[in-house]
């Protein structure tokens, strides 16, 4: 009887040690290629955060003279909402890129960092409020467009001075990354 234990352990501990050496290989062959996806994921994050930070510098510029313009004409009767935003070459707001944000978001977010976690859902959510606010100055001008009025005007200011907010917060968790 002894013998056949023996003779059991004999055959049985050099496949125990095979599974898990053959488990351990697939572990970190696994945790080589997640580390790889991520750091892809994350270069990929970089380049369109970096793209996203460079057009809301670019269109703050066009914002605050669009305000610096509507100051200007504030109490000029004679100057329509469309003259004040014509003069200030439009109204520009930019394009916020969360694309490889949201493809790792549904796949493998487990890997990330809280911190990364919790800036990069802060900016896809400051993403939407930017254009529900987009939304709203423009279902504000097109009825007011012809509009001269101070009041209107303050409003225009209002609207666009929000929408630079929302912007700056925007690139203040760009640059927490």
């Amino acid at each position: 009887m002894k013998k056949n234990i023996k003779a059991f352990i004999k055959e049985i501990v050099p496949i125990i040690v095979g599974i898990l050496i053959a488990m351990y290989i697939t572990n970190w062959n696994e945790d080589r290629k997640d580390k790889k996806y991520i750091d892809q994921m994350f270069l990929s994050i970089n380049m369109e955060l970096a793209e996203t930070n460079e057009d809301i510098t670019e269109k703050l510029v066009v914002q605050e003279s669009l305000i610096d313009t509507a100051n200007f004409y504030l109490k000029n009767d004679s100057t329509s909402i469309l003259e004040i935003i014509l003069k200030a070459e439009g109204i520009k707001i930019p394009s916020i890129k969360i694309n490889s944000w949201k493809a790792i978001s549904n796949s493998k977010i487990e890997l990330i960092d809280y911190e990364k976690i919790s800036a990069l859902a802060n900016i896809e959510e400051s993403k939407e409020i930017l254009r529900m606010k987009g939304e709203y100055l423009l279902n504000f001008i097109y009825p007011n467009i012809k509009d001269t009025g101070i009041d209107k005007k303050e409003l225009l200011i209002l609207l666009i001075r929000d929408i630079t907010v929302t912007e700056k917060m925007i690139q203040n968790e760009i640059a927490k990354l």
